[in-house]
C-alpha cells in the first residue's frame, strides 16, 4: 500500500457507471477482491478460476464464477467485457491465445506484478491496440479467495501502462482509436475501485518495482537466513529491527520467483546497486573501523521518503485531446497521479 494518502473517492461512482462488464481470469487476492469491489458499485462482473474449490466459495457467496474457461471467454466477447487476466505470468500467453480465439474483440488488462514480459506477449500476438496494462500496487502475504477483502485497491497506487500511445507519438502517428477506449476503460477500472492511477511505459515500471519491491524481497531472505546461521542466542535476541527488515521474507518463494524471473535485469541492476554499497560499507569498516557512510546516504533516503508529500502532484487529463500524451509522460516523470474525464 502507499504511504500517500488518498484524494477524495468522489469520482468513483461516476468511474464505475462507466466501465463496461468486467470479465476477471483469476479469482486469486488481485483478481477476487477486484470483484467483491465491483459489486459493490454495481458494474457487472464474472470470473473464471481453474480451481473448483475457489469457485465454489465464490459462488457461495453469491458471486458470478465459473470454471469453463471457454464459456467464460464467449460470454466477455458478448457482452463486450473487459477482460482482467489475473493470472501468474506463466500462464499469461496461453491466456492471450485463448483471448483471441474465443473473445477476438474484448479490450484487455492485466494486474501482473511486471509489465514488460506481459507486454511481449501481447506484442507477439500482435493484440496491442487492444491492451493496456495495469498493476494495483496493493496484497498481503495471504493468497486465494479466502484473503480477497472489498476495498483492497482504495488509496493504492494503481499503474497504468501507455506503452502504445508513446510510440506512436513518437513516431509521428496518430493513437489507435480502438486503444484509446481500452486505457478509458482501464483507467475508469482503476478509479472506480479508488484507486490512484499512476502512468508509467512497461520498462519503466518494472525498474521502479524492481528496486522497490523485488530486491527488497530478496535482500529480506538473505538478512533472515544470516539472522538464522547466527544461531539459537541470535534468535532468541532478535527484536524489531530484525522483524521489520525481514517481514517480507514471509512471502512465498514461488510468488517472489514469478516476479523477479521476468524482471531479471532490473533486478539483476538493483542487487548489483545494493552489492556495491555493501562492499563498500565492508571496506570501510576494515579500513576505518566505520561504514558512516553507508549509514548517512541511508538515513537521508529514508528521511526524504518519510517527507513526501501527503498527495501526488495530480494531473488532470482528456483522454485522446490535445497534448495528453505528454501530461502523462510529465505524471510518470514525477511520481504523479493522473485524473481522467
Amino acid at each position: 500500500m502507499s504511504n500517500f494518502e488518498s484524494p477524495s473517492p468522489a469520482s468513483s461512482s461516476l468511474s464505475a457507471a462507466q466501465l463496461p462488464a468486467v470479465c476477471i481470469l483469476g479469482l486469486g487476492l488481485i483478481g477476487g477482491s477486484m470483484m467483491r469491489d465491483l459489486r459493490a458499485h454495481n458494474v457487472e462482473c464474472f470470473g473464471w478460476n481453474r480451481s473448483s474449490a475457489t469457485v465454489e466459495e465464490a459462488t457461495k457467496e453469491g458471486f458470478d464464477a465459473s470454471t469453463d474457461f471457454q464459456a467464460t471467454l464467449e460470454r466477455a466477447e458478448a457482452s463486450g467485457a473487459l477482460i482482467v487476466i489475473g493470472t501468474p505470468m506463466t500462464v499469461v500467453g496461453a491466456m492471450l491465445d485463448a483471448i483471441n480465439e474465443h473473445a477476438p474483440s474484448c479490450g484487455i488488462t492485466d494486474v501482473v506484478s511486471v509489465k514488460a514480459a506481459v507486454a511481449a506477449e501481447v506484442a507477439a500476438r500482435g493484440m496491442e491496440e487492444r491492451f493496456v496494462g495495469a498493476h494495483p500496487m496493493a496484497g498481503s502475504a495471504q493468497a486465494g479467495w479466502s484473503a480477497t477483502l472489498e476495498g483492497l485497491f482504495d488509496g493504492a497506487p494503481w499503474v497504468i501502462t501507455y506503452d502504445l500511445a508513446a510510440a506512436t507519438d513518437a513516431a509521428g502517428e496518430p493513437v489507435p482509436e480502438r486503444w484509446i477506449e481500452v486505457f478509458s476503460q482501464v483507467a475508469n477500472l482503476g478509479a472506480a475501485l479508488g484507486s490512484q492511477l499512476i502512468p508509467a511505459l512497461s520498462d519503466h515500471h518494472d525498474a521502479s518495482v524492481a528496486r522497490i519491491s523485488h530486491m527488497p524481497h530478496l535482500a529480506a531472505y538473505a538478512i533472515a537466513a544470516a539472522g538464522e546461521a547466527g544461531g539459537p542466542l541470535a534468535i532468541s535476541l532478535a527484536a524489531g529491527s530484525f522483524r521489520d527488515c525481514t517481514r517480507v521474507a514471509a512471502a512465498a518463494p514461488d510468488m517472489v520467483m514469478s516476479w523477479c524471473e521476468n524482471n531479471t535485469e532490473p533486478v539483476l541492476t538493483a542487487l548489483d546497486d545494493v552489492i556495491e554499497r555493501l562492499t563498500a560499507a565492508r571496506t570501510q569498516l576494515a579500513t576505518e573501523g566505520t561504514a558512516m557512510d553507508l549509514a548517512k546516504t541511508g538515513q537521508i533516503a529514508r528521511v526524504r521518503y518519510e517527507a513526501r508529500p501527503a498527495h501526488r502532484p495530480i494531473f488532470r487529463l482528456r483522454v485522446g485531446e490535445g497534448g495528453w500524451i505528454n501530461q502523462l509522460k510529465l505524471a510518470e516523470s514525477v511520481g504523479g497521479q493522473i485524473d481522467v474525464f
